[in-house]
């Protein structure tokens, strides 16, 4: 999808051509728009399709005639029959002229600038959009951080009611996400300190730039921080989770084992009693009432196994 935004007296509208100062949004490209794009604004083929790549790293890549700048957002996927947050690649071109983002999906990180409501933003003013952008996927990062951290909360209050690895593996994809976004935030804040030293007489400067640029690194610092925190709480939790449903198999096994000791009782008297040897050398086997005897003396161990084993919380 090709789409063509261009910001006039702080409004932002939808225009159909290519123009100076227009913000060209691409997400997920047919190979007739990059074909466009590249032709149109001479930029090289592959690197309008790098930010489609989900391999891709971050990077800036500083050509002849345009620069191109890699990060990666916050966004979310379905992963055994569940959403899960995962990161995908932006892509920004800067041109002389213009700026170009491409996406291989429609992310909440752009949604708020070609729909209004981004302040003091300007389709013109390219290298503080790009600031913009990554200032918003920062945000978005730190918001999914504060959520993971709300599902984790909730896992730990229910600790006592696990009763399988479901559990597990949920706790287990939410450190998987953790570790997506700890390198993808490293990843953008190398670009961001990259972009400190980012000297281009092609793009116009100003001065309130520098401030949010160090303003933004300062956000991406704090959301490296936050993943790293919740990490190892995780880690935590998750060893948790594990020591407990080890400790509730120990019990079972061993409760297990008792009642095996206790119910070897009746099993040993009564293949005693069914030895090929003559009754009279067999205790009551004579005397009236003797089967029901050895039931009751049976029945009285099994009871004070029992309470031995239940003492010894073994039961």
């Amino acid at each position: 999808m090709l789409e063509i935004f261009r910001t006039d007296d702080q409004k932002i509208s939808k225009i159909e051509e290519i123009i100076k100062g227009a913000w060209i949004k691409l997400v997920s490209p047919s190979a007739e728009e990059i074909e466009k794009i590249a032709t149109s604004l001479t930029i090289d083929k592959e690197d309008i399709q790098a930010a489609t790549d989900p391999e891709e790293k971050n990077r800036i890549e500083i050509e002849d005639s345009y620069t191109l700048i890699l990060i990666d957002i916050p966004t979310q996927e379905i992963r055994h029959r569940e959403a899960r947050y995962t990161t995908i690649p932006l892509g920004i071109i800067l041109t002389q002229d213009n700026i170009i983002t491409i996406c291989s999906e429609d992310t909440e990180v752009l949604k708020p600038f070609h729909e209004g409501r981004m302040r003091n933003f300007s389709t013109k003013k390219k290298l503080k959009f790009v600031y913009q952008i990554i200032a918003r996927a920062t945000k978005i990062y730190q918001q999914v951080l504060i959520t993971i951290d709300s599902k984790r909360t909730e896992f730990e209050n229910q600790i006592e009611n696990i009763n399988n690895e479901k559990e597990l593996i949920s706790i287990h994809e939410l450190e998987s996400t953790l570790v997506y976004f700890s390198t993808s935030l490293r990843g953008n804040g190398n670009v961001l300190n990259r972009l400190t030293r980012y000297k281009d007489g092609r793009l116009q400067r100003y001065p309130e730039d520098q401030e949010l640029l160090e303003d933004v690194i300062v956000e991406n610092q704090q959301a490296i921080e936050m993943a790293q925190i919740y990490r190892e709480i995780i880690n935590g939790t998750r060893d948790l989770m594990s020591s407990i449903m080890d400790s509730r198999l120990n019990n079972t096994m061993k409760r297990l084992t008792s009642i095996t000791i206790v119910c070897s009782i009746p099993t040993i008297i009564s293949g005693i009693y069914g030895m090929n040897v003559d009754g009279r050398w067999m205790p009551l086997a004579q005397t009236t009432h003797g089967f029901m005897i050895i039931c009751m003396i049976i029945l009285l161990l099994c009871i004070l196994l029992s309470i031995i084993f239940k003492f010894k919380n073994m039961l």
